[in-house]
C-alpha cells in the first residue's frame, strides 16, 4: 500500500525533511489496510483516516504514533477528534 500524493503533501508540510520518510513508512505499515474494516481500501480511501492522524499529530512523531494507535482500535474516534467525523469530505477541506 502506498500513500496518495495528497497525503505526501500533508507530510511534507507538517514534518521536517529528516522525518518525512519515516512518517510515510509508518503510515504505510501501521495506518493502512490493517485498520479495522479497511482491508479493501486503497490509498485514496485511506486519506480521511491518514489526514486525521496527521492533523492530530501537529507534526510531532510521538503524537502521530499515539493517534495511529487510537485508529488501530477505532478509527472513528480519530475522525471525530480531528473534526472529520460528520462529513465524508471534511478532510479534503483541511488546510495547513
Amino acid at each position: 500500500m502506498k500513500l496518495s500524493e495528497a497525503t505526501w503533501d500533508k507530510i511534507n508540510v507538517l514534518f521536517p525533511t529528516a522525518e518525512q520518510q519515516a512518517v510515510a513508512d509508518f503510515l504505510v505499515a501501521e495506518c493502512g489496510n490493517n485498520l479495522p474494516f479497511c482491508e479493501n481500501s486503497d490509498e485514496r480511501a485511506l486519506e480521511r483516516i491518514r489526514f486525521a492522524v496527521l492533523k492530530l499529530s501537529n507534526g510531532n512523531l510521538s503524537e502521530l504514533q499515539r493517534w495511529v494507535g487510537e485508529a488501530q482500535v477505532d478509527w472513528r474516534d480519530v475522525l471525530m477528534a480531528a473534526g472529520f467525523g460528520r462529513s465524508l469530505t471534511a478532510h479534503t477541506k483541511w488546510r495547513l
